[in-house]
């Protein structure tokens, strides 16, 4: 393999497979010598691959966790594997990675060649996955879209449906994703109204880059920020739980998920120790049924102060486990 680019790539495959290889092993398969082999090895440790070598009869060269992420290379079937469990996080807004997830897809999917690419589609089409509470479910390559024309950052045409069941056409400059961890926002400067606008990302459909590069404009605050407002100005309601967890000493409650610790609405009072616990409130536009069995699911004792529909959708999601159960 006289083509330098594609033997280091070609090398850096190998190296990328969990075990260690000696030189000889690696010179046969790319046909070169095993001084060859030590001179690419030099240069892949040039570009930032941690490539370590043993000596000895047992020796070989082996890549190992370094200081930063190098450049990952993939085979077909490894990026038909990441591209599909991408797309299925990324569509459900999974708490701590939705951005990532979507972020890398973007990146990943840019890529891909055309027949990986049908059989990434045809695997998705072929699986059902399950819908979140208020049954909202985001196609991930809307998402996709709408990432790649925030990163671009490119001036954006869909199709958008209102809570009230109108329909029209937007022309947008995307600013960012946003998810709430049951839904995922479009933080976008509407053209043709002249102002920013939240849009539910599972209402979009048709998203269209057009090739329109554009210097973002300054949101007047922060994204999340934002989308927050525009929820309280919403169907929303504010949540008031007790959860029975230990409180590290400054006022960490680690057994909570990330949902529920970094999506609190921190305002004075919202978050209040208590003997044995923690008393957290936030702003949901989830339905209180929805909401209850989230909050069962978190595996920590909780008392459910207000508001009256939260408690009665405890209440009865109480009642129809004890009946399941037979108590």
């Amino acid at each position: 393999m006289t083509d330098t680019p594609a033997r280091l790539l070609s090398l850096l495959s190998l190296l990328q497979t969990p075990r260690e290889w000696p030189g000889s092993e690696l010179a046969e398969r790319l046909r070169v010598s095993a001084r060859t082999i030590r001179r690419d090895i030099d240069r892949l440790r040039e570009l930032g691959y941690p490539v370590e070598a043993t000596l000895g009869a047992e020796g070989g060269y082996r890549l190992v966790a370094g200081a930063a992420m190098p450049p990952l290379v993939l085979d077909d079937e490894e990026a038909v594997a990441i591209a599909v469990g991408l797309r299925a996080g990324a569509g459900h807004a999974i708490e701590g990675v939705e951005e990532a997830s979507v972020r890398a897809l973007a990146k990943l999917e840019q890529v891909l060649p055309g027949r990986l690419r049908r059989r990434v589609g045809a695997l998705q089409s072929a699986t059902v996955a399950v819908a979140r509470g208020d049954g909202a479910r985001v196609d991930p390559r809307t998402l996709t879209a709408i990432a790649s024309a925030v990163a671009g950052p490119e001036r954006l045409r869909f199709a958008y449906l209102a809570r009230d069941g109108a329909a029209s056409r937007r022309l947008v400059e995307p600013y960012r994703l946003v998810s709430t961890g049951s839904r995922w926002y479009l933080v976008a400067y509407d053209m043709e109204r002249g102002d920013w606008r939240t849009f539910r990302v599972d209402r979009v459909s048709e998203p269209c880059a057009t090739g329109v590069r554009f210097v973002k404009r300054e949101l007047p605050m922060d994204a999340v920020e934002f989308v927050r407002r525009g929820l309280r100005g919403g169907e929303t309601y504010l949540v008031d739980v007790t959860f029975t967890v230990t409180v590290t000493g400054d006022g960490r409650a680690d057994a909570l998920p990330g949902w529920l610790r970094e999506r609190v609405v921190v305002e004075p009072g919202s978050g209040v120790v208590e003997p044995g616990g923690v008393r957290v409130r936030f702003e949901s536009a989830d339905s209180p049924e929805w909401l209850v069995a989230r909050l069962a699911l978190v595996g920590v004792p909780f008392s459910v102060h207000g508001p009256e529909a939260l408690v009665e959708a405890a209440r009865v999601l109480g009642a129809r486990l004890t009946e399941a159960s037979g108590a």
